[in-house]
């Protein structure tokens, strides 16, 4: 007599949860997905609350006001990939914005002063991986010692504002591209998020893109493979120099100024963004709209307590602060159950 054996097959239902369990559960997607609820969360939370918070022109202004930092993000997110930091990019975004604001009062034409000024703090971006890859120096300190170097040269330029008056930069800052329904964006969130794709596009579309994750997650792995390690962990940081001259310039459109005290505390906010946005610290998983939704949510956060208008722009310190240990510890809880 035969028998036949029973063989269970899971139901759709189970299929599905576990569809949706998996990304949820991975250092790679999790964190990303995390960051995507939040920003839905805090924006609903903001519509429900205060009149006209859920206009679309509310959402174009947070790329607006912080176009700056999702460049500065951008070239963190390189960094961070590859298992470094970078210390250094706020007091270079000082750094292109004096140098702007005093090449410009010294009669310097805009088409001189912006290419010089990606030059110079892409070379300063080559010094600090040069450092760190001849050298052995750790990034923290080899771009603490960049981040000195850089508020100090400042300083030597002048230790007052200095204005910008050039038309260009005036065109620039008064300027608004007109979109469908009577909204508009500026220039420089425009400049963004052109950046944004096209760091999208190198990360998962070329050679270099894919050396990078692979020397987060294994830079003696990556080596074995025979991928240029030395050239990439250089490149990065380049990378990161470029973008913070870049931030320098959007941050001159924006305030029409330059200042030696100019984005005290900015990389903080950047790395935190990055983090946020669930690129780990310890390098390998991590994307730049990831990073970009980090500072969404860190703008969405301080557009709230703007209509809330009570609560001091301090308590925007404190949420960032403790949004960025939860997703510390979410990083750690993914990634230890990946080991």
């Amino acid at each position: 007599m035969a028998t036949s054996t029973a063989v269970r097959t899971p139901s759709r239902t189970r299929v599905v949860l576990d569809s949706v369990r998996k990304p949820l559960i991975s250092p790679k997607y999790g964190p990303v997905l995390v960051t995507a609820a939040l920003l839905v969360v805090i924006f609903v939370i903001g519509g429900v609350r205060y009149t006209g918070f859920a206009s679309p022109q509310v959402v174009l202004n947070l790329f607006v006001d912080n176009a700056y930092l999702i460049v500065l993000a951008i070239g963190l997110t390189f960094v961070i990939l590859t298992g470094g930091i970078d210390l250094s990019v706020g007091a270079v975004v000082a750094l292109s914005t004096m140098i702007a604001a005093a090449m410009l009062a010294g009669g310097w034409s805009p088409g001189v002063v912006i290419p010089l000024i990606l030059v110079v703090t892409s070379t300063l971006g080559l010094l600090v991986g040069l450092m760190i890859h001849v050298f052995g120096v750790q990034p923290f300190i080899a771009t603490l010692a960049a981040m000195f170097l850089a508020r100090g040269l400042c300083y030597v330029i002048s230790n007052r504002s200095i204005s910008i008056d050039d038309p260009f930069f005036v065109t620039m800052a008064q300027t608004q591209l007109p979109l469908p329904g009577g909204f508009d964006l500026s220039p420089s969130a425009l400049l963004a998020i052109i950046a944004l794709i096209v760091a999208t596009f190198v990360l998962h579309r070329t050679r270099f893109g894919r050396t990078v994750y692979a020397l987060g997650g294994s830079e003696a792995s990556a080596r074995l493979m025979g991928l240029p390690v030395g050239r990439t962990k250089v490149a990065v940081y380049v990378i990161s120099g470029f973008c913070s001259g870049l931030a320098g310039l959007l941050y001159s459109f924006y305030t029409l100024s330059g200042y030696s005290l100019t984005a005290i505390g900015t990389e903080l906010d950047a790395i935190a963004a990055v983090v946020i946005g669930g690129t780990l610290l310890s390098g390998g998983y991590g994307f730049v709209l990831g990073s970009l939704l980090g500072v969404l949510v860190l703008g969405t956060i301080q557009t709230i307590i703007s209509f809330e208008g009570t609560l001091s722009s301090w308590w925007t310190k404190i949420f960032i602060g403790g949004l960025l240990l939860v997703f510390i510890i979410l990083q750690r809880l993914l990634t230890s159950r990946r080991d």
